[in-house]
């Protein structure tokens, strides 16, 4: 996914880096993918005679219509049509420094080769305090092209292995940031993406704290939303589709049991109900939807901060031509208006803390954060098993 989360603007990409990175490394929400060649295209949305002479009368596409109601981004790695789908922002993780790895010829090979000839890793003894070193030396040299790259934040992936170590965290965070500043990367262009267990939680209300933007992901109930929100959190990531999955294919967990009884999709009603009470109550937090599978899942999402679509969603969207009098209007289903009216109960309103916030992660939450976080994992072992193949480098 790629998501505007707006910093001040970078300077504007010259001429010969638009060329040579016709793609986009985007901030992601689904599961991995590696398709990271530079020559590779994408199915291009080519306008038809009918489809320019519609524009030509004053009509406008979906897309159009709705831009100005949520930010609505591409769930994807790499897309490479600038022109339709401006960059924004991205996410360097452990999956993205898979594929890297995997391409010879990809403008991101060199950073990673370069944190693998570090002269201060190589003076680590221990073998994993080396391969620590390894690994943050490529993540960081990777986000900052990607700085470059992009006009808003690049949020940096915080080894998963270390969801429910609080001060593990911290120190992550801090290793990666003094990286950064050592390259004269300017932090408030960073964000850290961290999993949203109680202690990861907690890591980012500390580090927010210090003024450290955090970005909290593998949110799948109204416990985690609200925790997060509490703690400051940048950014809040709930995965709408996931949690319907779980939904019709298991049963048993209070909160989306009751959406179901309301007539409600569980995981369009958690994104609605944690931006409500992000609103309602004043959190600076930001929330994004990932996970968004078709049309109308976007549609009834409309206000959210940030919507992660599929492409062949936004491939539809800009090619469905919409007029002022249709009939379908376009509306704001979710608003800081609305959103005071809405009524929580007195448990959800508690000050969160890590008892009430266990007793209430439901089944759905557990298995769905458990999951996550060991995919997260397994893509970091499976780093650092190929950079112990390939190092040191070539020509080293």
């Amino acid at each position: 996914m790629s998501l505007l989360l707006q910093s001040p603007p970078s300077s504007a990409l010259s001429s010969s880096s638009r060329q040579e990175g016709r793609l986009r490394f985007l901030a992601r929400s689904a599961t991995p993918r590696f398709a990271l060649s530079f020559q590779r295209s994408f199915p291009q949305i080519r306008a038809s005679a009918n489809f320019s002479s519609s524009l030509d009368k004053g009509l406008s596409t979906e897309f159009d219509a709705i831009s100005d109601l949520s930010e609505i981004v591409p769930d994807t790695v790499i897309f490479d049509d600038f022109e339709r789908f401006p960059p924004t922002a991205a996410t360097v993780s452990s999956s993205l420094l898979l594929g890297i790895c995997s391409l010879p010829d990809t403008i991101f090979r060199s950073a990673v080769e370069t944190a693998l000839a570090d002269s201060v890793c190589y003076g680590f003894e221990s073998p994993d305090a080396r391969m620590s070193c390894f690994f943050n030396k490529a993540l960081v040299n990777v986000g900052s092209d990607l700085v470059k790259l992009v006009p808003g934040r690049v949020s940096t992936e915080v080894d998963a292995r270390l969801a429910y170590d609080t001060h593990g965290i911290i120190r992550k965070v801090h290793d990666l940031l003094t990286l950064y500043n050592e390259i004269d990367v300017p932090p408030e262009r960073l964000l850290f993406k961290i999993p949203s267990t109680w202690q990861g939680i907690e890591a980012s209300r500390l580090l927010e704290s210090e003024g450290i933007q955090t970005h909290l992901t593998f949110v799948y109930s109204f416990c985690q939303a609200a925790a997060a929100a509490q703690a400051g959190a940048s950014v809040i990531q709930i995965f709408v589709g996931r949690v319907r999955d779980w939904a019709r294919n298991h049963s048993g967990d209070p909160e989306i049991e009751a959406a179901l009884k309301r007539g409600e999709d569980p995981g369009l009603a958690l994104v609605t109900k944690a931006y409500n009470y992000i609103h309602k109550h004043g959190y600076k937090s930001k929330l994004m939807a990932a996970a968004v599978r078709n049309k109308q899942d976007l549609f009834s999402l409309l206000g959210v901060d940030y919507i992660i679509a599929p492409l062949k969603v936004l491939e539809s969207l800009k090619e469905s031509i919409t007029s002022p009098d249709e009939k379908y209007s376009f509306v704001r289903r979710l608003s800081p208006n609305s959103a005071a009216s809405y009524s929580f109960s007195e448990e959800e309103l508690v000050k969160w803390d890590q008892l009430n916030f266990a007793s209430s992660m439901g089944p759905a939450a557990v298995e769905l954060l458990a999951a996550g976080l060991e995919g997260y994992a397994t893509q970091a072992k499976r780093v650092e098993e190929l950079f112990e193949k390939i190092w040191p480098p070539p020509n080293v």
